[in-house]
C-alpha cells in the first residue's frame, strides 16, 4: 500500500433493522457507473432481508475525489480504495463485485487472505478483457464500437438501439434503460488497460475464500463460457442467470440475484436454508 493519504470515497450503508449475519457486504460497482447501480434495489432490499451492506464508489466515480486524475487512474488503485473502505469498517467484509469491480476484488485478494467470502457478479475473468473483446469484435463489430465510443468519448455516445444488448435485456423498459445510463460516467483508460494486459489476476497467488460465481446467460460482454471459466478458476461451479444480461443488479430479475447472495451469505455463516420460494428461483437459476 502507498503511503499517502487516500481520496474521499463515497460510501452508503444501510443497516438492516434485524440483523441475521456477522458480517458486512461491501458491494463494488464495475466500470463508467458509482455507488448508484447497488442503491437502486440492492442496498434497500439488503436491509430488508437483514443484510447490513456498504456500496462504495471508486475513485472518480459517483462522489468519489479523483475525477480529474481518472483516466490515469491503475487497477491498483482501485484496489486500494477497497483497503482503504475496509480499513474504517468495525469487521471484515464480504465482497461482491460486479463487472471491473470483480475484477479488482480479485486483485484485493492477491493481497488479503482474511475476506470472509466473495461473489462475483458478471466479473472481468482473470485472464482480462482480451479474449471478451476479439469475441466481441469477430461476433458483433457494431457492439464492439459501441463499448469504444463508451471509452473514449463518452457513454452518452453509444446508440440508443445498440445499448441494450450491450448492458440491459430487452426486459428492462426504456424509461428504466434511459434513466440508469444517464448517470454512467467516464471510466480510467489506465484501468482499462491494466485488465487487458499489464495487471491481470493471477489466481495461484490467491488463499481462495468461499466465492459465489454468477453471470448473466444474455450478457455479451462476459459470456457464460467465460463466466464458468472465472469459476473453474477458484474451484468452484458458476451460476448462471439465462434471462439476464450484464448489469444483473439493475435488471428486471434483479430480486433472483439479491436472493441468491443473501442465501448463499446466510448458508456461508451456517444460518437457516432458504425458503421454498427463494429456492425456487435459485433452480431456475441454475442451467
Amino acid at each position: 500500500m502507498r503511503n499517502r493519504p487516500g481520496p474521499q470515497l463515497e460510501l452508503v450503508e444501510r443497516r438492516p433493522s434485524k440483523p441475521v449475519l456477522q458480517a458486512p457486504v461491501l458491494l463494488v460497482h464495475g466500470a463508467y457507473a458509482g455507488a448508484w447501480c447497488w442503491e437502486e434495489y440492492f442496498l434497500p432490499y439488503f436491509a430488508e432481508r437483514g443484510v447490513h451492506a456498504y456500496a462504495l464508489s471508486l475513485r472518480g466515480h459517483g462522489r468519489s475525489e479523483g475525477r480529474q486524475q481518472l483516466p490515469m487512474t491503475a487497477l491498483a488503485d482501485y484496489v486500494e480504495d477497497i483497503e482503504q473502505v475496509v480499513a474504517q469498517l468495525p469487521q471484515t467484509p464480504v465482497l461482491v463485485g460486479h463487472s471491473m469491480g470483480g475484477m479488482v476484488v480479485q486483485k484485493y485478494l492477491e493481497r488479503h487472505d482474511d475476506v470472509p467470502g466473495v461473489v462475483l457478479m458478471a466479473s472481468v475473468p482473470p485472464q482480462g478483457l482480451c479474449l471478451p473483446a476479439l469475441q466481441l469484435l469477430l461476433n458483433d463489430p457494431w457492439l464492439f464500437w459501441q463499448v469504444s465510443l463508451m471509452q473514449y468519448t463518452s457513454p452518452s455516445h453509444a446508440s440508443f438501439e445498440s445499448d441494450r444488448p450491450l448492458v440491459f435485456s430487452d426486459a428492462l423498459s426504456d424509461a428504466d434503460r434511459q434513466r440508469f445510463r444517464r448517470r454512467f460516467g467516464p471510466e480510467s483508460a489506465r484501468a482499462m488497460w491494466d485488465m487487458t494486459l499489464s495487471d491481470l489476476v493471477c489466481p495461484w497467488r490467491i488463499k481462495k475464500p468461499p466465492m459465489l460465481v454468477l453471470g448473466g446467460g444474455s450478457d455479451v460482454l462476459f459470456t457464460e463460457k467465460m463466466v464458468r471459466s472465472t469459476a473453474s478458476a477458484y474451484g468452484v461451479q458458476a451460476e448462471i442467470f439465462p434471462d439476464m444480461a450484464h448489469l444483473m443488479m439493475l435488471e428486471p430479475g434483479w430480486q433472483q440475484v439479491a436472493d441468491r447472495i443473501i442465501d448463499w451469505l446466510i448458508a456461508l455463516e451456517g444460518g437457516k436454508p432458504p425458503s421454498s420460494k427463494t429456492a425456487g428461483a435459485r433452480r431456475r437459476a441454475r442451467p
